[in-house]
């Protein structure tokens, strides 16, 4: 039995709230169960030097935790002085994921950043991020469409990600934080709506998983991926 009493194949209680900024041009709230990530984009007349004068844009991330987003207060890395190793290679998949469903040369010079902070953590934080994120950066997009600075949407697909994990013996869908943080093996999956792969994660945590393992894991990944898109376009209709 899984601490949430969920089914193996079972998502936890997924909302992704839009236009919860009153400023930003895209934005979502991605609430996994009990973690919520703020997921917000800014569009900037602007791309980085080495874009310069190549007539494509750019998509970026940034990604961090309120000091209370988990159990304990953790200090605000702006006060260490620099970002953590963890928070650098989730900002850079964020950014990775969202990229990899984007013709960047769609948009003109911009930049479009996303801001990804937990407000609360209980797993997953980094796939609740990138799904959200998806969101908002569509929003964004469908903001600079309409003022007409471009022709056409540049987004080629859906992107979203999701967790599985080998928790007691058995391979489930979306980790909390009691079974991730107790799992036998955990993954990460990246997928685009029509599941094609952007990314995979995975780590044996207590023993070694087997190929057959891999692929049930693999299963419930497109399963889950599968309902958070249809989730994504339930949110991006109701933008507008």
């Amino acid at each position: 039995m899984r601490p949430s009493g969920r089914a193996p194949d079972a998502l936890r209680s997924i909302r992704l709230d839009i236009n919860v900024s009153k400023y930003a041009e895209g934005s979502c709230l991605a609430v996994f169960g009990d973690t919520q990530v703020l997921c917000l984009a800014t569009v900037e007349e602007k791309v980085p030097p080495f874009l310069r004068n190549s007539g494509r844009g750019w998509v970026t991330a940034e990604y961090g935790m309120l000091p209370r987003a988990t159990n304990e207060r953790t200090e605000r890395e702006a006060s260490k002085g620099k970002q953590s190793g963890r928070t650098l290679e989730i900002q850079r998949l964020i950014g990775r994921s969202l990229r990899a469903v984007i013709d960047l040369g769609g948009f003109g010079e911009r930049q479009i950043r996303l801001d990804c902070d937990v407000l609360q953590a209980d797993g997953g934080t980094r796939t609740a991020a990138i799904t959200g994120s998806f969101v908002a950066l569509h929003i964004a997009l469908a903001h600079m469409r309409k003022l007409g600075a471009m022709p056409a949407m540049p987004i080629k697909d859906h992107v979203a990600a999701i967790s599985c994990g080998i928790f007691q013996g058995v391979p489930v869908l979306d980790l909390d934080y009691a079974e991730d943080s107790n799992a036998d093996a955990d993954a990460n999956f990246v997928l685009t709506g029509t599941g094609q792969i952007v990314e995979i994660q995975g780590t044996a945590e207590k023993k070694p998983f087997s190929d057959a393992e891999f692929g049930q894991l693999f299963g419930l990944a497109r399963k889950g991926i599968g309902e958070l898109v249809a989730l994504q376009r339930e949110a991006i209709r109701k933008a507008g």
